[in-house]
């Protein structure tokens, strides 16, 4: 089933106050919207992830927004979908629409409503009331007591086959096109309304009462108390793989290190170029994908992989994880080796790690480190590496 997420972004805040759009303001260090985005990229295997956002922001998006389509919102909400939707895949079968200022979705939720939706054709995460519900007039006085086992609250994501989402939108812009004046399909505050008001039944998903909406200042500080406590549940952040390599140093021969020749008296021995940060990379990209290690895939006792380069094994691993249907999120990796320093070489060696991973330099930390003294590493005798990958759907 090809499924489609839309984050509506678009949206100017003016409840929350202040001179940017509250999806852009820092929660504990970090952007609202980045973090809906992230419990989108990492929480479900979604076919694309499009996101509306204000159009300044759509003329230079952040990096954070690089793995996303990125579309113009527009006046209203309804606008901004409709924007997103025209930038979803023609082969799209069910889409799901998120509030960007709604950070703490679980990937449970969001499968949720994605099952009802191909079930039932409409569903939204939504929370039954648990206080008694009074309707008020504009004085201030009670006007009756709604019964609270039919009263709920609304929540995002909401999802819908294609079909039905296309179908609420189309009538909602023609009642527009037409003047309708103080109708629901004109001035939905909800995708669900359009569904409502264009014939359709909805099917209520029960919410999560941590899944809420930034829209004040006071929201902002809870927010920030949930992530400061861990309240706040994280999203699946994908599958995680270690790795580990160890070669002797020996005379005449070169030291590669991610891809880059350090200058050196010494270098690895090994089957192939020896290259212990590409070597424990490709474990780890491999653990990841639960695909066994680099023995299996690239053995020493063939001579296809004599004097190979390990760098190049590395795209192979990532093409191999590809047909899988993941990719690397990003890695870290420790050097220890004694001498040279590797310090001033870090930067082109995480940039030619980043070329064969497919990812952002950024997505790659190397760092070098010794053994003070201590075993083979530390008398100068071998050298190390550690890793670790994180890999995540496409």
């Amino acid at each position: 089933m090809h499924v489609s997420a839309i984050i509506a972004a678009g949206g100017r805040g003016s409840r929350f106050g202040g001179s940017q759009p509250k999806q852009l303001l820092p929660l504990a260090g970090v952007p609202i919207l980045k973090r809906t985005v992230d419990a989108f990229l990492n929480g479900y295997a979604f076919d694309e992830v499009v996101v509306a956002v204000p159009p300044e922001l759509a003329a230079n998006p952040p990096s954070y927004l690089d793995d996303v389509i990125v579309v113009e919102g527009g006046e209203r909400r309804q606008d901004s979908v409709a924007n997103a939707v025209r930038a979803v895949a023609p082969s799209s079968q069910v889409i799901v629409i998120h509030d960007a200022a709604r950070p703490f979705v679980s990937a449970d939720l969001i499968e949720r409503t994605i099952d009802a939706a191909a079930k039932h054709g409409a569903a939204i995460a939504a929370l039954q009331a648990r206080d008694t519900v009074k309707r008020g007039d504009a004085s201030g006085i009670i006007r009756g007591t709604l019964p609270r086992d039919e009263i709920f609250l609304a929540q995002t994501p909401q999802a819908f086959r294609v079909g039905v989402l296309r179908d609420a939108l189309l009538r909602a812009e023609a009642l527009a096109k037409a003047g309708a004046i103080a109708s629901t399909a004109t001035d939905a505050t909800d995708e669900a309304m359009l569904a409502e008001a264009a014939g359709h039944h909805v099917h209520l998903v029960e919410g999560d009462p941590r899944n809420m909406k930034i829209t004040t200042a006071e929201d902002m500080a809870i927010a920030e108390a949930l992530v400061q406590s861990g309240g706040a549940r994280p999203a699946r952040t994908g599958r995680a793989g270690t790795g580990y390599d160890l070669h002797r140093l020996v005379e005449g021969r070169p030291l590669v290190l991610g891809g880059v020749v350090i200058p050196s008296d010494r270098g690895a021995l090994g089957h192939s170029d020896a290259d212990v940060v590409c070597h424990a990379l490709t474990d780890a990209v491999l653990g990841a994908a639960a695909l066994g290690d680099i023995g299996r895939h690239f053995p020493d006792s063939d001579p296809r992989w004599k004097g190979a380069s390990s760098i190049d094994l590395l795209r192979r691993v990532v093409a191999m994880i590809g047909e899988q249907g993941l990719r690397v999120g990003n890695v870290d990796v420790t050097v220890i080796l004694e001498k040279p320093k590797i310090a001033e070489h870090i930067d082109n060696m995480r940039a030619a790690v980043a070329g064969a991973l497919g990812v952002d330099v950024d997505r790659v930390s190397i760092k070098g480190k010794t053994n003070e003294g201590v075993d083979a590493v530390g008398r100068g005798e071998a050298i190390a590496a550690h890793a670790i990958a994180l890999v995540r759907s496409r």
